[in-house]
This record gives C-alpha cells, structure tokens and sequence, in this order.
C-alpha cells in the first residue's frame, strides 16, 4: 500500500507539475503573438504603447512563475520523498515533545518555505513592479512589512496552532470536527477585527472627504440599504501605483476601503460605479456563499485527514517513517494542491460568473458605461492583459476576460 501510494503521489504530482507549466507557456505565447496590435474593441480607448506594455508585463511574471513554479515542486518533492520532513521530525523529536514539538515542526517548515521565497518577492518587487512604474516601495519598508507579518504570525499563528494540536490529541475519532468548529470560529474573528486592528499597522487609513465623490457614494449606498462604519482612503500609493476598491469587515464592522491611486485617476462616476460593483457581491450574497463554502471545503479535508492520520501507508508514502498530529497535518496540507489543481476550472468559473453579476448589478444601480470606463482605466492603469490565452484563463482567472465584461456591459446600455 506504501508503495502504491507513492507512485499515486507521484504520478499526480507530474501531471499537475507538467499541466501548469504547459499552461503558463500557452499564456506568455498566447500575450506575446497578440502584442503587435490593440484588440478591435478596445483600439480607441486603450494605446498600443499600454496594450505592449500590459503583455510585457504578464511574460514577465510568467517566466517568474515557471521559475517559482519549478521550485515549489522541487521544495515538495524534498520535504516529501525526498526525506527533508523525515529529518526535521527527527531534528525536533531529539530536544522536545508534545505540544512543542508540533509548533517547532511547523514553523520550521514555514520558516523554510519562506526563506526560499523571498528573493523571489525581492525580485517581483524591486525588479519587475519596478520596470513597469509600479513599485513605490523602498527596501525599508518591504523589510518592514516583512517583520510585521513575521511577529503577526508568530502572535496569532503560534497560539491556533497549539489550539489545533491539542484539539487533535484531545478529543479522539471526532477531534476533526472540533478543530473545524475551532478554523471557523477563529476566521470569523479575524474578520471582525482585521479592519480595525490588523490592516492600520500596514497602512493610514483616512475618513473619505467631504464632497461630490462621497455624496455620490452615500446616496448609492442608501439606494441600495448597504450600512458600514466608514468611507475610508487607504494610502496604497506608498508601496504601489496599482489602484483597487475593497469591502473589509463583517457585520456591523464592514467598512469602505478605496486606494488613492483609484481615486486619483477615476472620475466621481467611475468611482461609484465600481464601488456598485463591489456593493453587487454583497446584495448577491457571494461573499456569504464564498464563507460558506470555505468552511465546507475545511470540514471536508478535515474529515478526510481523520481517515488518514492512522494509516502508515500515508506518512510512509509521502517519505516519513513516523506517525505523528504535527507530522499529519503538514503532510496533507503540503499535498493536497497536487490532487486538487483539477478542479481549478470550477472554482474560477464560479468566480467569474459571480463578477459578471456584480457587473450587471452595478449596471442596473448606476450608468453601465462610467463602468465600462473605469474598467478599461484600471485594466489599462494595472497593466492587465486585454489578450489572456483562454484556457490559462479557464483555470487561473477569477475575473472574465475584458472583452466579454464589456461587451456585457455595451448590452446593458455601456
């Protein structure tokens, strides 16, 4: 059983390896063949220098991701197969037990993973953000940002994970459902106090100005019964020039997050009708399915690592020769992409289809072509390819095409 289990393993980790390096190729053929002109629908609204620079920009980091991709599958195979989580078992089971052991196992892995991937941000970050006028960040501020989250995870991360252990230890056969009880209670606070808590340690957030932009939103977010506690200015354009808009919060903390680079370069309407846009997944209920099903698909791995946790075929077939909770729990985590990247294409239709009714909402709410133009300003602003290879699309994009958001948004009077 071991040893089948193994060649499994192995066999669906090369089809997975080969079917995202084979589709992040057709991507960066599919941009580069389209560079040489603007797409018919687009030709008088997008430059060619901006479309040239959008596909520049999306080779870019795709040769990045093959690199990263290669080296994922390397650092896996290591930790696996390879004997690299067998000899941290042994490294950590010589000086402590129990409870820490689990979290120095753990954190160890982390800590690795981590380590081999920050040159990689470094490079994404000061090199290609850089070539394409995005990066505002200086290295301070990116070390910065790094030892925060380093403490945050250790402050938060150090005490679910105990939590998790000795749930795992303590409650038998069923232990799988108490820790998903645990998963889903500790995600719902994180929601709640992310707002208020977490992200200002990132970035100033500022009370929306008085005037036409914060009218407009007031009376869309009457019309449309939406209540949050604040309109807030996030000071984006420190680290990036990318613009957004975003919900944050949950119940009565929701709040209104907008870049300034957004707001910057959007008129009034365009900044209303994107954030109708955003109002759409709320009054369509997709952040709310999107919760739901989270915590079904965490209820569900769990259960299927409670069936493994006892079989030594699991831990044998995966290269440890040891039984352990800590041991478990990285192992299915550490694999459980390779057997899932087949069902990507579902849950990016899903997505997508969920854009295209937060479009139409936003349409029916405000004027359906101040969307269409913010659209192309942000695809154009952000670099976003206008000639994604659809089938890379099928299985990565949680966003349509911009052709076909479009041409809904011209039907509905854009």
């Amino acid at each position: 059983m071991t040893a089948d289990f193994t060649a499994f393993f192995l066999a669906a980790f090369v089809l997975t390896l080969a079917g995202r390096l084979w589709l992040t190729l057709r991507q960066i053929r599919y941009v580069a063949a389209h560079r040489p002109a603007v797409p018919a629908g687009f030709a008088e609204r997008i430059s060619l220098a901006a479309h040239q620079k959008a596909a520049d920009y999306t080779v870019d980091r795709n040769r990045l991701a093959i690199i990263t991709t290669l080296l994922d599958a390397a650092l896996l195979l290591a930790f696996t197969v390879g004997g690299g989580l067998a000899w941290l078992h042994e490294f950590w089971a010589a000086r402590t037990d129990g409870l820490g052991y689990g979290l120095a196992l753990i954190f160890s892995v982390m800590t690795i993973a981590a380590a081999i991937d920050l040159p990689f941000s470094l490079y994404r970050q000061f090199v290609i953000e850089a070539r394409y006028g995005f990066n505002r960040m200086t290295l301070g501020l990116f070390l910065g940002d790094l030892l925060k989250h380093t403490l945050i995870g250790i402050v938060i991360g150090a005490p679910v994970i105990l939590a998790v252990l000795w749930l795992m230890a303590a409650m038998g056969s069923a232990w799988w459902f108490w820790v998903w009880l645990f998963w889903c209670a500790f995600n719902l606070l994180i929601l709640f106090i992310y707002p208020t808590w977490i992200a200002p340690l990132f970035n100033k957030f500022s009370p929306l100005e008085e005037g036409e932009m914060k009218s407009r939103i007031e009376a869309l977010l009457a019309r449309c019964g939406f209540r949050s506690s604040g309109l807030f200015v996030m000071d984006g354009s420190k680290r990036s020039s990318h613009g957004n808009a975003y919900f944050t919060g949950f119940g009565n903390q929701k709040r209104i997050v907008f870049f300034d680079t957004l707001l910057s370069r959007l008129a009034p309407p365009e900044v209303e009708a994107v954030l109708a846009h955003e109002l759409g997944h709320f009054r369509r209920r997709h952040i709310l399915k999107r919760i739901v099903f989270m915590f079904a698909a965490s209820l569900g791995f769990l259960w299927l690592l409670g069936q493994l946790i006892d079989a030594p075929w699991f831990y044998g077939g995966l290269g440890v020769p040891a039984q352990s909770t800590a041991l478990a729990l990285i192992l299915f985590f550490l694999v459980v992409p390779v057997f899932t990247f087949p069902l990507s294409p579902l849950l990016s239709r899903i997505s997508r289809q969920h854009e295209f009714e937060a479009d139409a909402y936003a349409a029916e709410q405000t004027a359906a072509a101040d969307l269409s133009r913010a659209l192309v300003k942000l695809y154009e602003d952000n670099a976003a390819t206008l000639t994604p290879d659809p089938l890379h699309s099928l299985f990565y994009d949680s966003h349509p095409p911009a052709a076909a958001r479009i041409e809904r948004l011209q039907a509905a009077g854009g």
